[in-house]
């Protein structure tokens, strides 16, 4: 009996020290960099309108139901780029980078011509800025919004469609100090939704379509927000993870780790790295080293970590296995965080 009882209590300890080692998720907030990286000392922009309204008959479409050609639809797309430039100034302001963010009211083109590009001429561009006293424009200075909208069948009286819409846009940030050297931020997406399309408010949001007009209000807020993100830095929710072991050393980091004191972490993690000859397991602490490198703010440190991990996992683990496939993408990212290749710097002009 006392044999049987042994050798359960030897399991159960077994049992509960394997359960200790697995991998734990954690969410982060990254401070991501502003695309557009403007000179530091501007710190009070203007958002303005340069573009002259969308004639209704160009860049919508709608195809009945039986048919296979599309019909013209005359939208307005009046204030579109009105509730682009407003949208934009507004989460610009949220953003709470910029000392001052202005949303200038008054549209800058009063000609037809919708197809030319008329960028600020330095007479308007110095008349906005001694009318506002910011620094920097940012212009929206061409919007083209297109919505095709296709009809499948009815139900009880209801046309069931879907629709796709499409905008293009170009914005141009407008220095004192950089006449003829303006650089254009160019912006393309797509939105694409499916369902009934009924406006009498008897059925629920995410069942409907929207109209040709909506469809274009909800392309133009969207897009705000992703140039917000050009010239703003901004936060991120992201998932991380670190690994555990069943092992003393390493349970010490993560509970330093939960107590977010990184580098008591990984002093500990590195000790254990240090010690042990097993790759998994050396992989497994490198790359919670490569995390708390990054939670200060390491990325140089957190990167070179983040490769020792996904070479020590390349050189133990199945070519197909989680662990290699993980590290592989915490190491990109990193590698992204600190590259930012997409990044302009507004101080080169």
């Amino acid at each position: 009996m006392k044999k049987i009882t042994s050798f359960l209590t030897t399991l159960l300890m077994a049992l509960l020290m394997g359960s200790c080692a697995g991998i734990k998720y954690l969410t982060v907030e990254t401070r991501e960099p502003a695309q557009v990286n403007l000179p530091s000392n501007v710190l009070s922009i203007a958002i303005v309108n340069n573009v002259v309204q969308q004639p209704d008959e160009i860049g919508h479409d709608s195809i009945p139901i039986g048919h296979t050609h599309a019909e013209r639809a005359k939208v307005s797309s009046d204030s579109a780029a009105i509730f682009y430039t407003e949208a934009l100034a507004q989460f610009l302001n949220e953003e709470d980078y910029f000392q001052q963010v202005i949303y200038y009211n008054e549209p800058l083109r009063d000609d037809n011509d919708f197809f030319r590009e008329k960028p600020v001429d330095p007479e308007t561009m110095n008349k906005i800025r001694r009318e506002t006293g910011v620094q920097a424009i940012i212009s929206l200075d061409k919007l083209i919004i297109e919505t095709k909208k296709r009809d499948h069948f009815r139900q009880q009286g209801y046309t069931y469609a879907d629709m796709t819409g499409k905008i293009h846009s170009i914005l141009r940030v407008y220095l004192p100090t950089m006449a003829g050297k303006i650089p254009a931020v160019q912006y393309s997406d797509s939105i694409r939704w499916e369902g009934f399309d009924i406006h009498d408010g008897r059925a629920y949001a995410d069942m409907m379509i929207p109209s040709h007009k909506e469809a274009i209000k909800l392309l133009a807020v969207r897009a705000a927000e992703k140039m917000t993100y050009v010239f703003a830095p901004h936060w991120e929710i992201q998932d991380r993870w670190y690994y555990t072991l069943p092992n003393s050393v390493m349970r010490e980091g993560e509970t330093y780790a939960k107590g977010s004191q990184w580098k008591n972490a990984i002093e500990k993690w590195e000790a254990f790295y240090n010690t042990h000859s097993k790759k998994t397991d050396k992989a497994k602490a490198a790359s919670n080293i490569a995390l708390a490198y990054e939670m200060m703010d390491d990325m140089s440190r957190a990167l070179e970590w983040a490769t020792i991990s996904n070479n020590l996992f390349n050189e133990s683990t199945a070519p197909n296995s989680p662990e290699r496939r993980r590290s592989l993408l915490y190491k990109n990212e990193i590698g992204r965080r600190i590259n930012h290749t997409n990044k302009l710097d507004m101080g080169d002009f």
